[in-house]
């Protein structure tokens, strides 16, 4: 059955070859948009290098100070006193990583102007992220302690101010009219990953702001690695505890709210406004309705064309009427016939998905991405493929099916 159903779909699809020359761009295009769309989502998403623990670790970017009474708010990265005071004395965890925003700097090498982006940390950093050292070693505990002026850069970084591959460990490095001798250089990070990326790590002792101010708010964000998966919850009530115990250093605000979460979580929380959610769904939201609108339009161009082939096919209907087909039996096929054109645009898709984010990836558009279409990307674009079909299919068989059998032979 399925394999005349099949035959009949290309004879179909032969016949007009326009019509289906516009459907199947249509499709392709659609999906094309959305296989890259979902490609830079499961990128961000997915835990990678050097963020390989993501499974069992919690992140913490926001701390907001609130007056309910007079329902106003403040939310923003905390203090370095804050990480360091309150969530680096919880039990629970085993390491806690600490890390400002990473803000630009501008040096100059032979004469031309180089963009560093720096971004402060403690020593537990290097514990729970897993860089890559291409040269030397992270700086310690006591080198922050003493203020030495160190840092670890990137491999990008390397490349443009020394040279191609150059050693430069124990070597100096100036940016914002400041020399770092570095300590080590560590394979580069996507911008993708704004927790983490940098051109330049240094010690939080070396940051212009004063690392001893006592404000709730501030640039440093924190994350809390577990020795588990299974004692994410645990940290999570243990961090709601600590947060409890915070008093509010600002008369204009009467409480104090933070949350830890995933890694997800961490970046969709800064769309809500109350305290108690993390603003995923409002993220999630708004990205179904923009892929349905992006498979609005083309879902109605391809039931229009599919009405219109319905009209041309209206003759061989009434005869398989004639003959006994039922209107179900007709209404299937014509479905099926609808999902294999839209794989078959599905198929093109992949082939210009697979195209766009090579191009993406030997550019220079974004450094250090790395896009590709695996299985997870590959089952939201089947997904996506009879979604498409289904749709654009139910409509024009319903159509067919109701057409009666004197009427579809007196069409022409």
């Amino acid at each position: 059955m399925l394999k005349n159903y099949f035959k009949i779909a290309l004879a179909v699809l032969r016949r007009r070859k326009f019509f289906t020359f516009i459907s199947l761009f249509g499709i392709s295009f659609t999906l094309t948009i959305i296989i890259v769309i979902a490609a830079f989502w499961e990128n961000i998403t997915s835990a990678g290098y050097p963020d390989t623990n993501r499974d069992r670790s919690l992140y913490i970017n926001f701390v907001m100070q609130e007056n309910p009474k007079q329902n106003g708010m403040m939310k923003g990265p905390a203090s370095f006193y804050y990480m360091d005071h309150y969530v680096r004395s919880m039990k629970t965890p085993e390491k806690v990583a600490i890390s400002s925003i990473f803000t630009a700097t501008n040096t100059y090498v032979r004469n031309k102007k180089l963009l560093i982006n720096m971004k402060f940390t403690n020593d537990q950093w290097w514990d729970v992220l897993e860089f890559k050292f291409l040269e030397g070693k992270p700086y310690t505990l006591q080198q922050i302690r003493s203020g030495e002026r160190i840092a670890v850069i990137s491999e990008d970084t390397r490349n443009q101010y020394f040279g191609e591959n150059e050693k430069c460990v124990g070597r100096y490095i100036e940016t914002d009219n400041i020399q770092y001798r570095v300590a080590g250089v560590v394979k580069s990070v996507p911008i993708t990953a704004p927790l983490i990326y940098a051109d330049m790590y240094l010690p939080y002792t070396l940051s212009k702001n004063d690392y001893r101010d006592k404000s709730i708010n501030g640039m440093y964000s924190a994350i809390l690695l577990a020795h588990n998966s299974d004692e994410l919850d645990k940290i999570r009530s243990e961090y709601q505890q600590v947060v409890l115990k915070v008093p509010p250093q600002n008369k204009d605000y009467t409480k104090i709210s933070s949350h830890a979460d995933s890694y997800i979580e961490s970046f969709t929380r800064m769309f809500s406004r109350k305290s108690d959610s993390s603003g995923l769904a409002i993220v999630i939201t708004g990205a179904v309705i923009v892929i349905l609108l992006l498979m609005l339009l083309p879902t109605i161009n391809l039931m229009n064309i599919n009405i219109s082939r319905i009209m041309e096919r209206s003759s061989e209907i009434g005869v398989r009427k004639a003959f006994g087909a039922s209107s179900g039996t007709l209404a299937v096929q014509f479905i099926i016939e609808n999902i294999i054109l839209t794989l078959g645009g599905g198929i093109i898709g992949l082939i210009f998905s697979f195209l766009i984010l090579s191009a993406v990836n030997n550019s220079a558009l974004i450094p250090n991405l790395t896009l590709t279409i695996n299985f997870t990307v590959l089952l939201y674009a089947i997904i996506a493929c009879l979604i498409f079909g289904f749709l654009s299919g139910v409509y024009p068989a319903w159509r067919m099916s109701r057409m009666e059998v004197v009427n579809a032979l007196k069409v022409r």
